[in-house]
């Protein structure tokens, strides 16, 4: 088991994936954490996910913990099939919670809500490091289970 979740090589490739996903991902994580970057934090998230999207607050609280701390794992290369398969679990509920129709984002705001393009991406970035592993510069690829 610990084999399949974290071996890796040392491609860069995974490392440029790890690298952007983390930097799109993480200010989405601060905000509904901390707080940070104009957001509501941990109790008005959590307020807005159970009252007004009706999630239980377990996944509302999953969703907090995944969006923060699972890019800063992708950034170290830590567990990154793990983080990846979470992150790819949260973006599809996302899509299929709040899809509308839409597909591409809001660019010129004459849509209700944003598309789902920003989604599917996320969850083709995290394919890839699901399929790849961590790669170069990674905690991962310092664990003795190299492929």
């Amino acid at each position: 088991m610990k084999r399949i979740l974290f071996s890796t090589d040392q491609s860069i490739a995974p490392f440029l994936l790890r690298l952007f996903l983390a930097f799109v991902l993480f200010p989405h994580g601060a905000q509904k954490l901390v707080g940070w970057f104009g957001g509501f934090g941990f109790s008005g998230t959590m307020a807005y996910f159970t009252e007004t999207v009706k999630l239980p607050w377990i996944i509302g609280f999953l969703v907090i913990l995944i969006e923060f701390f699972g890019p800063l794992a992708l950034l170290l290369g830590f567990a990154v099939r793990l983080w990846s398969i979470a992150i790819a679990i949260v973006m599809a509920g996302i899509i299929l919670t709040h899809f509308t129709g839409y597909f591409f984002m809001n660019w010129f705001g004459n849509q209700k809500t944003e598309g789902m393009e920003f989604f599917l991406l996320v969850i083709g970035m995290t394919g890839a490091l699901i399929y790849s592993g961590a790669g170069r510069f990674s905690v991962d690829a310092r664990l003795p289970y190299r492929k």
